[in-house]
């Protein structure tokens, strides 16, 4: 086995069902190739409506303007989704009022975490509070009280969400993904050399990981 890291760089965005149900898939790969310890995970940003505004939109009205799915699409299709989080450990909660929410302050706050080594653990909480706990991370009050949560300083914290020189280096390092030809996510980077995009099973996600860490 290397004994160097493998670092992944994962772009997605914390309203994406499928990137918290394709990382599911990416642990339990890692997990089963004990391989917890040889990973570096880095949360890059990505956002898939970054003209959402303030007060959101319904999400069944949101899927039905920008994918054209009626409501017996939306169905079947939060049916799927439940089925494959609950299979690896994961509740999707959905409800009739649930809303497409703006994920600018989501990220800023990913960006401050990674700082203080706790990107990882928040990125985790605002997948939950999200899909699982019916809260409207855009709120700021909300974010601020999921940072407390995870162990970031409030006043630090909060200062950071205001911070322009960080919101503008946000809205650049988006662009470089996108100009890198990331259009679409979970897309997951592998030693910034190889890439899959869309949320794979556990399998494909051993199998690259086994090549990278010379098991294969």
């Amino acid at each position: 086995m290397n004994d160097h890291k493998i670092k992944l760089d994962i772009v997605s965005d914390v309203v994406c069902p499928w990137c918290i149900i394709g990382y599911k898939h990416l642990e339990a790969a890692i997990q089963e190739l004990d391989l917890q310890d040889q990973v570096e995970i880095e949360w890059q940003p990505f956002e898939l409506n970054p003209d959402m505004p303030a007060e959101g939109e319904n999400l069944r009205a949101h899927v039905l303007r920008k994918y054209g799915a009626n409501r017996e699409d939306s169905d079947k299709a939060r049916a799927n989704i439940s089925a494959l989080g609950a299979e690896y450990g994961f509740k999707f909660d959905y409800f009739e009022e649930m809303k497409m929410v703006n994920t600018r302050d989501a990220h800023l706050l990913l960006d401050f975490a990674y700082e203080q080594g706790l990107q990882h653990a928040l990125k985790q909480r605002l997948f939950t509070a999200f899909f699982t706990e019916h809260k409207d991370i855009s709120d700021r009050a909300t974010l601020l009280a999921e940072a407390l949560r995870v162990g970031l300083d409030p006043t630090e914290t909060e200062n950071a969400l205001g911070h322009a020189e960080r919101r503008n280096r946000l809205v650049h390092q988006e662009m470089q993904w996108q100009q890198q030809g990331i259009s679409g996510v979970p897309t997951v980077i592998f030693n910034r050399s190889s890439v899959l995009t869309g949320a794979h099973p556990q399998s494909t996600y051993k199998e690259v990981l086994q090549e990278l860490a010379g098991l294969a």
